[in-house]
């Protein structure tokens, strides 16, 4: 894969000739020959709700469409509370709540969609499609539309707002040059994140079968094998005893945040409510207790018992705890806290079986302390532990450098899109070319 670091930046582009000022704030200087308009004498908000449901249409909700990148997933069986929005060919639909996710999209055949969205049809004979979907997605509008939006947890943009947007306005032949610079940009930008997805995933894969086989088979390949009478864990080494976690490990579960008294003052230790706060290993910190009363020690094992059950880190200092999460400390003389912190990785599946709720998932305290865990002896857990952190940090190092290429293209395209609509830099020549 090329080096993002390594391709052209949007500023190696050339400028336009000559720039006059838009009278737009948020846009600034133009190209002397665009124009500014305003997008409602752009483009037509159609407003067409049905409950007709046609087989085989398009549906769409906005968690079908990935946020800045316009793809959208077809999903089968989509159902609507609500009433349903129907759109053509070439509308463009911008997402109105939490407008700052940027989920618009343009698809390429009829459909429905929920309310959430608002179906932007352009004027053809002044407005291109493809370069209305490029302009609405562009951060600059993005940000002045979520600047507008109203609710604290669920904020919507309004039509009154958005339609009054002034926006930049190159001619027809020009619209159509850059939008179609932009496809094939955007195409590749596309195959470069899904190649980058898929070694991640990989990567991700590979890591798990390495912390898999090393706690559950050691380090020695030619070592005889007994059952571990664990379905799931399979054969393990003969010298090797599986006990359940209660008989090495203090556990201690996290309670209602109504138990504390927490607030921003740094007083007291952080509190943690749930995995939402996990970063890494180490844990982020949130609000802190002036009196808590479910303490994790620092080293403990912080396990998520909530939604998505299994994730895990080893605390890095003293934390209260709320009903999410679950202190682990091992005892250090029969289960080392390393290997166990790997070993409990490896049984997330096992874990994921024993969870419950009608709601969402949740497992129980008495399922994890009596969570079968494999124990070899003091020596080799230290030495397993030893050789997966140099095995894990040479993976997630090269996780790491996927994810920042991918972080990279992104960045890239987002600037590329907001410098090419709003003739920042000249694509003219290149689009020909």
């Amino acid at each position: 894969m090329q080096n993002p670091e390594q391709s052209a930046d949007p500023t190696d582009f050339p400028e336009y000739p000559a720039y006059k000022p838009s009278d737009v704030q948020w846009l600034g200087d133009i190209p002397s020959h665009w124009e500014v308009r305003r997008l409602k004498y752009l483009a037509r908000n159609i407003s067409q709700p049905t409950s007709e449901r046609v087989e085989g249409e398009l549906r769409l909700g906005l968690e079908h469409v990935e946020s800045w990148t316009g793809k959208y997933e077809i999903a089968e069986n989509v159902r609507f509370e609500s009433r349903m929005k129907r759109f053509q060919p070439d509308d463009v639909l911008f997402g109105k709540l939490r407008p700052y996710l940027a989920k618009v999209t343009r698809p390429d055949r009829a459909g429905l969609c929920m309310g959430d969205f608002l179906v932007f049809r352009a004027k053809s004979n002044i407005m291109v499609a493809g370069f209305l979907e490029y302009l609405l997605r562009c951060k600059y509008v993005i940000d002045l539309i979520d600047s507008s939006a109203v609710g604290a947890k669920m904020p919507r943009a309004d039509w009154n707002f958005i339609g009054n947007v002034w926006l930049p306005l190159p001619s027809l032949p020009e619209q159509r040059a850059i939008a179609a610079y932009l496809d094939r940009k955007g195409a590749i930008a596309r195959r470069y994140a899904h190649v980058a997805r898929h070694i991640i995933d990989t990567l991700r894969e590979l890591r798990q079968v390495e912390i898999h086989d090393a706690v559950t088979r050691g380090l020695n390949e030619d070592i005889p094998l007994k059952p571990s009478g664990v379905e799931w864990l399979g054969d393990i080494p003969a010298h090797w005893d599986v006990r359940r976690l209660k008989y090495s490990a203090k556990t201690i579960m996290g309670q209602s945040p109504s138990g504390y008294d927490c607030d921003e003052t740094p007083i007291g230790p952080p509190f943690l409510q749930g995995c939402a706060e996990f970063q890494e290993r180490h844990p982020k910190p949130a609000l802190y207790c002036r009196a808590p009363k479910k303490i994790s020690p620092a080293g403990a094992i912080l396990l998520s018992v909530r939604a998505p059950v299994g994730r895990l880190n080893i605390a890095d200092q003293e934390y209260a705890i709320g009903r999410g999460l679950c202190a682990i400390i091992p005892d250090n003389k029969n289960l080392d806290t390393i290997f166990a912190y790997y070993h409990l990785q490896a049984i997330t599946t096992g874990l994921r079986l024993a969870s419950t709720g009608s709601i969402f998932d949740a497992v129980r305290l008495r399922d994890v302390r009596n969570q079968p865990i494999i124990t070899p002896p003091l020596s080799e857990q230290r030495a397993i532990a030893e050789y997966l952190d140099a095995k894990t940090a040479a993976i997630d190092a090269a996780i790491a450098h996927y994810e920042r290429m991918a972080e990279l293209v992104a960045e890239y395209w987002t600037v590329l899109v907001a410098d090419a609509v709003t003739g920042r830099i000249d694509l003219r020549q290149t689009a020909a070319e």
